[in-house]
């Protein structure tokens, strides 16, 4: 779902990316973003909020992924069929797949507080309702569509869960709605993985928000509720999915991000990342910012195409992949290991592991078309 973030306060990043308007984070980004801490040109890009579909196919690299729309008209329907009724289908999920004894629960919609939408506006309702729910003033309350902050890469996301429950033993619980299928109880386990990952930035944001109220934040559950279609029908099935390693591991990558506007102050006063320019205004600014490109990033960044290519043509030892990168510390080119492979270079003492590592597999590749 769509989220917003707020402006930086310099407002450097939002002169680079030109009168349009900001392109949310939202917490597939963040993951994404996390995946690859290394790249300054995705920090600089989703901090400023360019749209990177656009700015790709300006600079002529169509993004090659996406949902369809009909992938997208199912997913929202099946959204309306779940928030149904003031969330029924949820609540008896809660009540006959998750044993939770409830026969009715008050939906508290977060979509507009009092006719207004705006976001801090929204935020600052989602932390009073927190608050008052967490002091166990109301344990039967849902959150429909509640605002949460999270920092990345010194911005300040706001972020949009569907829906925040307190009926499960007692704790929150982030809920997602997805609508691929779950077959016999099982779901792609590849999609699976990317709401767990996703669920993940909801969780760390709430946790933000209980340590902004002082409150104990042993009350956020570990685990997600997952709700998707049941076998081949519409009918929602529930259920929860451990987060802990997903935790750990997007606290970790959060504290390796730069700080987006340190990236961005380093570039010319003249770069532009306004998409309405043209591909020979963009270029200078978008190489002037550190990629970090590796064959994962074609499944989640729609400039990966563009860094594919600028990898190839400095002959980046990472577009063979993490494994190639990490076996030639110091050598930032492949043609550079191949001649110190042919001898027609000689390695420093930085480099000569790596060259030696070199050596090894062209002996083993030698022996192996011997064997064939």
């Amino acid at each position: 779902m769509p989220t917003q973030q707020s402006e930086p306060p310099d407002n450097r990043l939002a002169r680079l990316r030109g009168p349009q308007p900001p392109q949310p984070y939202t917490a597939r980004k963040i993951t994404a973003l996390t995946a690859n801490p290394a790249c300054a040109r995705r920090a600089v890009l989703d901090a400023a909020g360019v749209d990177k579909a656009l700015l790709a196919q300006q600079v002529g690299y169509e993004p090659r992924f996406g949902q369809s729309p009909f992938a997208l008209a199912r997913e929202q329907a099946f959204h309306g069929l779940v928030k149904w009724g003031g969330y029924a289908e949820l609540i008896r999920l809660l009540r006959e797949q998750l044993s939770v004894p409830v026969a009715e629960a008050h939906v508290t919609d977060l979509n507009e507080v009092g006719g207004n939408t705006a976001l801090h506006v929204r935020e600052r309702e989602t932390r009073r309702l927190i608050a008052h729910v967490a002091s166990g003033q109301d344990v039967r309350l849902i959150l429909d569509r509640p605002v949460l902050t999270l920092e990345v890469a010194g911005q300040t996301a706001y972020l949009e869960p569907d829906a925040l429950t307190h009926r499960i033993e007692g704790k929150f619980h982030v809920v997602l709605i997805r609508s691929f299928a779950a077959i016999d109880g099982q779901a792609n386990p590849t999609a699976v993985a990317e709401a767990a990952k996703q669920a993940a930035v909801y969780v760390l944001a709430l946790r933000r928000a209980f340590d902004t109220a002082g409150l104990p934040t042993e009350q956020i559950s570990h685990k997600f509720l997952l709700v998707c279609p049941k076998d081949f029908s519409n009918r929602p099935y529930g259920r929860l999915i451990d987060l802990r390693q997903e935790l750990d591991a997007l606290q970790f990558q959060l504290s390796r991000l730069r700080r987006a506007e340190d990236l961005a102050v380093r570039l010319p006063e003249t770069a532009t990342l306004d998409t309405t320019q043209s591909a020979d205004e963009l270029s200078p600014s978008i190489e002037a910012l550190d990629a970090s490109y590796t064959p994962s990033c074609l499944s989640f960044c729609e400039m990966a195409r563009y860094c594919r290519d600028e990898a190839d043509g400095c002959a980046s030892p990472a577009r063979l992949g993490n494994g190639v990168r990490n076996d030639l510390p110091g050598i930032d080119s492949t043609r550079t290991a191949l001649d110190y492979l042919d001898g027609v270079a000689a390695p420093g003492e930085a480099e000569e592991e790596a060259a030696d590592l070199v050596r090894a597999a062209a002996r083993l590749r030698r022996l192996r078309r011997g064997a064939a």
